[in-house]
């Protein structure tokens, strides 16, 4: 089971505030067969927590530690905003990158996206994108 597949991906996506733009990106993990539904409730916890706004427009939602018990498999979900949604304290999210890791793989999995992302071009690039091809070949180094 790869990490990242086109269905994992949706593009053009519009919500109105965090909570739903985060239940969405869980919501391809649970559906995709990654983690049991009880993990997007745990995404929202986490958040409460400290937000996963990263800078450059990039949200990572993931579950909490608590949470491990639910991720069955390591996967990622993409979801792009290119209207924007907004994570408090004026930031703005255009690209939200869900998380579940298995076991210690989360660390892995976001040194990879950390690296990909830490390139504003390449975020641009992401928002931008007309096709999930385009996010499967940026996000290549992850898979």
């Amino acid at each position: 089971m790869s990490i990242l597949n086109q269905e994992n991906i949706i593009l053009n996506q519009q919500y109105s505030d965090k909570t739903e733009a985060i239940k969405a990106t869980g919501q391809i993990l649970v559906d995709k067969g990654y983690v049991e539904p009880a993990y997007i409730e745990a995404m929202l916890q986490r958040e409460e927590l400290s937000s996963t706004f990263m800078g450059n427009f990039v949200a990572i939602p993931h579950g909490t530690e608590e949470a491990k018990s639910a991720v069955l498999n390591s996967g990622l979900s993409v979801i792009q905003v290119p209207g924007g949604v907004d994570f408090g304290n004026g930031n703005t999210v255009k690209l939200l990158i869900g998380i579940a890791g298995k076991g210690d793989e989360h660390l892995d999995i976001l040194s990879k996206i950390a690296i990909v992302l830490s390139e504003e071009e390449n975020v641009e690039k992401l928002v931008q994108a007309q096709t999930k091809e385009e996010i499967l070949q940026l996000l290549s180094e992850v898979n």
